[in-house]
């Protein structure tokens, strides 16, 4: 895939050949149809917020591969103290195979990359999420078949979910639309390169209005309206994302055979009603199991051999 030793920091770190060889081989992995053997290598995860899925799937998928995964908890290790990044990288790239990092600040993961002579790989930064996409499009592509021309609405926030949706999207031929109240919509500077990339193919959109967003799309998506860090600013987000709950108006209006798709964790009767979060158009808890699958196709692109 020529993916080997590389660092995955953004969604564009992959082109869309790149993009649709690592969905062939989650899928492959999925059916029980590929070998791939990681044997002695270690990731390294150093993760400054919370997680679930992604910490639980990357050491899943490692130990799957037949690797080790090493918990590098910044309050127990002197990332926690204030030991430079710089410093940091240089020392964990000689012990580790790979460190996945979670972190806030995009600037502190690239300059993990700059220094590290191992690959790195965004579990999640305030601008992106990439590895929750692999997962999100794997998801869409077993519905569908074909990802070509397919149109997902995104409703909710412009967070870093949003973006990584934008700009593997466009690279996969997806059209995405977004509803987002005013103020909350994507970084701009992700909307443009999202447009420098698409070309004459996928196109993005950015509505204020919900319904329209959802109108015949094949896909509903949403997340959290108050990310990791804004918890402060939960009770305004509220009252500022009223009408922009998933329910089942919004999927009343969209394709007959529509999906639904959330990142989770999911506050039921906010973003999203626990009746199209359980219905039967819910793909939920496939999506979050495709998060093991995906990280195993990244994983085994980045550190096997031949893959």
């Amino acid at each position: 895939m020529g993916l080997s030793g590389r660092h995955f920091l953004a969604s564009t770190d992959c082109s869309a050949i790149e993009w649709h060889q690592l969905l062939d081989l989650a899928a492959a992995f999925k059916a029980g149809q590929a070998r791939v053997h990681l044997d002695g290598k270690v990731l390294g995860l150093i993760f400054s917020k919370a997680s679930t899925r992604t910490r639980v799937s990357f050491a899943v998928a490692m130990a799957r591969l037949g690797g080790q995964t090493l918990d590098l908890n910044p309050a127990v290790t002197q990332v926690g103290r204030g030991e430079l990044v710089e410093d940091t990288a240089r020392v964990l790239s000689r012990y580790v195979d790979a460190l996945a990092i979670r972190t806030f600040a995009q600037a502190e993961l690239e300059t993990y990359a700059r220094f590290s002579s191992v690959p790195v790989i965004n579990a999640l930064t305030d601008l992106e999420h990439p590895c929750q996409a692999i997962a999100d499009f794997l998801t869409l592509r077993e519905a569908f078949g074909s990802l070509e021309g397919l149109t997902l609405s995104y409703v909710g926030d412009g967070n870093n979910v949003a973006h990584s949706l934008i700009l593997a999207g466009v690279l996969l031929g997806v059209n995405v639309r977004l509803a987002c109240p005013t103020g909350y919509g994507p970084d701009p500077a992700v909307l443009d390169r999202a447009q420098a990339i698409a070309g004459d193919g996928a196109t993005v959109e950015v509505l204020a209005d919900p319904e329209a967003a959802c109108l015949g799309a094949q896909a509903l998506y949403t997340d959290v309206w108050a990310s990791m860090g804004q918890e402060q600013e939960a009770g305004q987000r509220l009252r500022d994302f009223s009408g922009y709950c998933l329910d089942q108006h919004l999927l009343s209006l969209a394709d007959p055979e529509a999906i639904v798709l959330h990142c989770l964790p999911a506050h039921r009767g906010e973003e999203i009603s626990a009746g199209v979060m359980e219905g039967k158009a819910s793909r939920i808890f496939d999506q979050a199991e495709n998060r093991l699958h995906g990280q195993q196709a990244l994983l085994a692109s980045l550190l096997g051999s031949g893959v």
